[in-house]
């Protein structure tokens, strides 16, 4: 597993409650944040978007990785995702199974690492193999 140290997982999560004020989610309230690292120490912000049709709307996860991939990156080690109604962090916000695919798009399952966060000063450290066993990738398309 690839290893952060504190402060970049604080950093990251402070980051991704940050995204929160942009949330866009007028039909639930329940707004996500996002904040994903790359490879390169970069660090890519996103938020939900919600659409009254709610088929096009857009996680948090998969907008901070679209921001990234739009400008070039493909390398990532890690990502937070905190969420809760109106903004309110109440427990983990893990990240759905669409996102998880678009993460195993871009990632390694064995060291890219999910960051949630369970409460005031307690985050959960995972694998996207965790998260996502028996995945399909890239690679089976080879």
């Amino acid at each position: 597993m690839t290893e952060l140290t504190g402060t970049e997982v604080e950093k990251l999560i402070r980051k991704a409650e940050e995204m929160l004020a942009f949330a866009y989610t007028p039909y639930s309230g329940f707004k996500v944040g996002a904040a994903l690292l790359a490879a390169d120490g970069t660090v890519y912000g996103g938020c939900n978007i919600e659409n009254a049709s709610f088929t096009p709307a857009n996680c948090a996860e998969r907008t901070a990785f679209f921001k990234a991939v739009s400008e070039g990156k493909r390398a990532f080690r890690a990502i937070a995702i905190v969420g809760g109604k109106n903004g309110i962090q109440t427990g983990e916000c893990a990240p759905c199974g669409v996102c998880r695919q678009v993460m195993r798009e871009f990632c390694d399952p064995d060291t890219f690492l999910v960051i949630t966060k369970a409460g005031p000063d307690d985050y959960r450290v995972r694998t996207l193999k965790d998260y996502l066993p028996l995945s399909f990738g890239p690679e089976n398309l080879l």
